[in-house]
């Protein structure tokens, strides 16, 4: 109980300081967004959904990167920790991408003129939502937390697969969905400064965002750890 107290003070310390990190960050970049953000000639104002759904996507795939290296340590070393990480990173990622979806929706709509379309991106995407939901399915309903664990850790080994794929369906596939405008895929100009100055802004933002959750999400796995060690030394002290 000494070592938890030990981790878990920490956990909360950093949490706090994400916490109010994220909400001066947040204020900021919902300014930058509907206020300075200048609105696109051709799409309008629905353009600014972009800003929400480029960084919960590229976000996704970083929580998905981290189920993959932590589910490997986990399986490699047997440390709770491993798992506790793994498992906090799938649950946020599985909302990212749902957000992603989401406002890619929202913003298919009036530029489409459909809310859904079997593109590349998309399908790969939503197979993608489809692992890790899998992912956590199978830690809930697993006969016990070790099978799940294990069952879970080899999925998140294996459905990270997908992530690269959703990254270069456009490049591989012939698509409707807009090409790559941050990152070494992205064309030169394909933003205006101004514009990327502000997408880079929400990335941060949401990448603050990230971390107080999967450090939120870490700290309540391990409390639920301490809750079974707890019934289980009961049930043991009642034999």
């Amino acid at each position: 109980m000494a070592t938890a107290e030990r981790v878990k003070q920490p956990l909360l310390s950093l949490n706090n300081a994400l916490v109010v990190l994220g909400a001066v960050l947040m204020v900021i970049d919902v300014y930058l967004i509907f206020m300075v953000a200048p609105t696109d000639s051709v799409l309008g104002n629905v353009q600014r959904v972009f800003y929400f759904h480029v960084p919960m996507a590229i976000l996704s795939f970083l929580a998905f990167f981290v189920v993959f290296v932590a589910s490997i340590l986990y399986l490699a070393k047997r440390n709770q920790k491993w798992d506790r990480l793994a498992h906090a990173a799938g649950e946020v990622g599985v909302v990212f991408v749902t957000l992603a979806l989401l406002t890619g929706i929202i913003w298919a709509r009036p530029v489409w003129g459909v809310w859904w379309t079997w593109d590349p991106r998309l399908t790969t995407t939503l197979i993608l939502w489809l692992i890790y939901v899998a992912y956590l399915m199978i830690r809930a309903y697993a006969p016990n937390r070790t099978q799940g664990a294990n069952y879970a850790a080899v999925v998140g080994i294996v459905g990270f697969v997908d992530v690269p794929i959703v990254w270069l369906s456009v490049q591989w596939w012939r698509s409707i969905h807009p090409s790559a405008v941050v990152g070494p895929l992205a064309e030169t100009g394909a933003l205006e400064p101004v514009m990327q100055g502000i997408l880079l802004f929400s990335l941060l933002t949401f990448l603050v965002l990230f971390l107080y959750l999967v450090v939120d999400r870490m700290a309540l796995r391990g409390l639920e750890d301490q809750v079974r060690m707890l019934r289980f030394s009961i049930r043991r002290a009642d034999q």
